[in-house]
Order: structure tokens, then C-alpha cells, then sequence
């Protein structure tokens, strides 16, 4: 097992990678614990639960929503709950965002841990202390800041994902590696096979070093007031398109990069430009889009309403090599204008 420690203005959390979800019961105080887990999950992995009382959600993305954590509050209220008491989730990011965000904001804020089981959430969703809820159709609109004590990542878990569950891993974690680590990057392509069928020890490497570069910038900026923007990569245009073409995030993501990379080239900022036709190549093995299909000009409107807007641009994370991410702050007339541009254009 490896530990990565997050220390926050406030509080800090330890991320276990390789822990065994059986050994929860070691680490909290079943008696003081309340798991909020999906259903998927709960059919799965029932027997390794904790000895806690049990709140269940809906799966997926449409259950992260302010009526579910409204009903979260009733069953916290009807179980007894107050400030001595510990929100455990269980399950992949929607779960760990509603536990998070419900935590920090029942009775003025509850402690909290998680239990990653998707590769999205143990790669990325589960570091960093960012809960939210979306609203109206927009992606994490609503939302606090507060770290879980601790994230457990047990890689054993990851064998039942459903084949988009994990390409939705395997976008965020080729992200870090654009953005942070080349060692990750060259360990995707030389090992997708081994990678895809979730070898144990693998799998474990692969999220500890997607997190490392994670926690390396979030520890710089907590709260996201500049550096920490660079984890954005792929998301400004990414988030539009899951609005508006119900894509996965993984699917997503991946278009979102595509475009990312040759905006970079276009805008004479990438000093390598046959980076993203490497990683076209790279997607294209974990599954994932590097191509757009249709008429993109929903998706570059919605992108141009998200939530990092400043004003009349957008601070737009660009690349300038492996590692080397930077941040742009663009006008929104010039990023929908090479966006159309590029997004119909497959080799721009």
C-alpha cells in the first residue's frame, strides 16, 4: 500500500492506494459512521461493507442533484445524525460528490472519508476536496471545498467496471499525464493491454501516479484561485459537450483535449506538433473518441456559459510540451471562432 498526504488550510487527507475496501472497519468507528453508497455498488460489494447504517442513492450522473442530498438530509435527521458523526461513501464520483458535499454542508459540516470503486475516482474525483451538485443541466454548479480524512483505492475493485466506467478513468488519467507526467503517458501506451484488463499492481501504479501529480498542484492551490486551473485540461470544451451530446466523461474529455492540443499548435504555443496525432493514436486504444461528429455549435455555446468564464473569456488551459501546461486567458468571440474552426477540421 503507498499513502499520498493532501494538507489543506483546514484539514488534511491521506489517500491509501492498494488498501483493501474489506479493512474499512479499521480505519473509522462503525458505531459513529453513516455509508452513503449507490445501489450498483451495494449489490457488489455488500459483504465488505462496514457494520453502519446505510443510506442509498440512485446511480449515475442524474442522481447528483440538490433533491438527492435533500433526501440524504431527511435520512441523516431520521438516523440521528450530528456533528460527532462520520459520512463514509462508498462507491464513484457521484457518490463521493454528493457524500462530500452533503458532509460539508449538514449541521455546518459533518467529517467524512471515502472509499473510491471506479478508476475516475480513484485516478482523480477523490483528491482534491471539491464536492458539488449540478444544476440545471450545468456540471458541478453548486458545490464546497472540504477534504475527506481519507480516500480509500483498492485497484480489485475495478475489475467489475463496465467498459465505459473505465474508458471515463482512462481519459483523466491520460490527462495527468499530458499535464504532469510523462512517465505516466509512456506507461498507458506501452501497457494498455495489461492496463485495460486491471492487473492489480498495475492499476495501483497507474492511480498512485495519476495522483501524485494531482495532489502536487493541489497542494499549491487549494481552493482554485490560479495554479490549479492546469487540471482543467480538456474540460472547458469537455463539460460543453457532455451537456449537450450526452456524452460520457470520458468521451468528453478526450474530445475535449483533442481540441485543446490543436488550438495549442494553431496558437503557436505546442512545440511539439505531432503531439496530438500521439495522442489520437492513444485514445484510440483505451476506446475513447479523438475525432468530432456533427456540427459542434451547441457544445462551443454551452462551453462558453461554464462556470470559468471570467467576464467576456475564458481562462482556457493550453500545452506547451509534456508537463508543461499553461493557462490563456481567451476572448470568447476568438475561442468559439477556432473552435468551430477546429472541431471541423480532423487534422487541423
Amino acid at each position: 500500500m503507498k499513502t499520498i498526504e493532501v494538507r489543506g488550510r483546514v484539514s488534511s487527507s491521506r489517500i491509501l492506494v492498494g488498501e483493501r475496501l474489506g479493512n474499512l472497519p479499521r480505519t473509522i468507528n462503525p458505531g459513529r459512521t453513516i455509508v452513503i453508497s449507490d445501489r450498483n455498488v451495494h449489490r457488489l460489494y455488500a459483504a465488505d461493507f462496514p457494520a453502519s447504517p446505510l443510506i442509498l442513492v440512485e446511480s449515475g450522473e442524474s442522481a447528483k442533484t440538490l433533491e438527492t442530498v435533500r433526501d440524504i438530509y431527511r435520512e441523516l435527521l431520521g438516523l440521528g445524525a450530528d456533528r460527532s458523526s462520520f459520512l463514509l461513501g462508498i462507491g464513484g464520483g457521484v457518490v463521493c460528490d454528493i457524500t462530500g458535499f452533503a458532509a460539508g454542508t449538514y449541521m455546518r459540516g459533518l467529517r467524512f472519508g471515502f472509499a473510491a470503486t471506479t478508476l475516475l475516482c480513484q485516478a482523480d474525483a477523490c483528491l482534491g476536496g471539491k464536492s458539488g451538485v449540478n444544476f440545471d443541466g450545468f456540471k458541478n454548479i453548486v458545490g464546497v471545498f472540504n477534504q475527506p480524512e481519507f480516500v480509500v483505492c483498492d485497484p480489485r475493485l475495478l475489475r467489475t467496471l463496465p467498459e465505459e466506467e473505465a474508458a471515463n478513468g482512462f481519459a483523466e488519467l491520460i490527462k495527468h499525464g499530458l499535464v504532469g507526467s510523462g512517465r505516466l503517458l509512456e506507461t498507458l501506451e506501452r501497457r494498455s493491454e495489461e492496463a485495460l484488463a486491471f492487473d492489480p499492481e498495475l492499476a495501483a501504479g497507474l492511480v498512485y501516479d495519476s495522483l501524485r501529480v494531482k495532489a502536487s498542484v493541489v497542494r499549491r492551490d487549494e481552493r482554485e484561485a490560479g495554479p490549479r486551473k492546469i487540471l482543467n485540461f480538456g474540460h472547458t470544451l469537455g463539460h460543453a459537450l457532455e451537456k449537450t451530446r450526452s456524452l460520457s466523461h470520458g468521451r468528453a474529455v478526450a474530445l475535449g483535449m483533442v481540441f485543446a492540443l490543436r488550438l495549442s499548435r494553431k496558437r503557436g504555443v505546442l512545440k511539439d506538433p505531432s503531439l496530438p496525432d500521439r495522442l489520437a493514436r492513444l485514445l484510440g486504444r483505451y476506446r475513447l473518441p479523438a475525432e468530432f461528429e456533427g456540427d459542434p455549435g451547441d457544445a462551443i455555446e454551452a462551453m462558453v456559459k461554464d462556470k470559468k468564464k471570467a467576464g467576456e473569456a475564458v481562462d482556457f488551459v493550453l500545452l506547451k510540451e509534456i508537463g508543461r501546461p499553461v493557462l490563456e486567458r481567451i476572448p470568447l468571440s476568438v475561442l468559439k471562432e477556432e473552435a468551430l474552426d477546429l472541431c471541423q477540421s480532423p487534422r487541423a
